[in-house]
């Protein structure tokens, strides 16, 4: 039930933020493209919304899948966390943060999304198998 419903949050958060990246937010996304990665920062943008969209769909329709897009996901928050960390190097003013201490303590939620995946997808924590006791 709690996987479930962690699962469920997941996708709809997925989809949510992908939406924001197409539109609403997407000039907040563009300040999180650190200046050294290689492809344009507007494509970036788009193409990681598109992804996290499709994340959220396959999270909400393919239940028996979960276990594969946990990790996929969990790698997802991992791979765009470098994105977070050059908002903090750079100082980058966007999504409210707008000091170093809020764009630093941001950078500790990045694991809690990893976990979140990863729960989400029955990954962890490790159920305990009652059948061995």
């Amino acid at each position: 039930m709690i996987r479930t419903l962690l699962r469920w949050l997941l996708g709809l958060a997925l989809v949510g933020a992908g939406i924001a990246h197409l539109g609403p937010a997407r000039q907040d996304f563009r300040a999180q493209v650190p200046e050294w990665f290689p492809l344009p920062e507007d494509f970036t943008v788009l193409a990681s919304g598109v992804v996290e969209i499709l994340l959220g769909l396959a999270v909400l329709l393919l239940a028996r899948h979960r276990r594969v897009l946990g990790w996929v996901i969990a790698a997802f928050f991992v791979a765009v966390f470098p994105g977070n960390v050059a908002q903090y190097v750079e100082g980058v003013d966007a999504f409210g943060l707008d000091t170093d201490q809020g764009r630093l303590v941001r950078l500790f939620f990045q694991p809690v999304l990893v976990l979140w995946a990863l729960a989400a997808g029955g990954i962890w924590p490790r159920e305990r198998d009652s059948s061995r006791m």
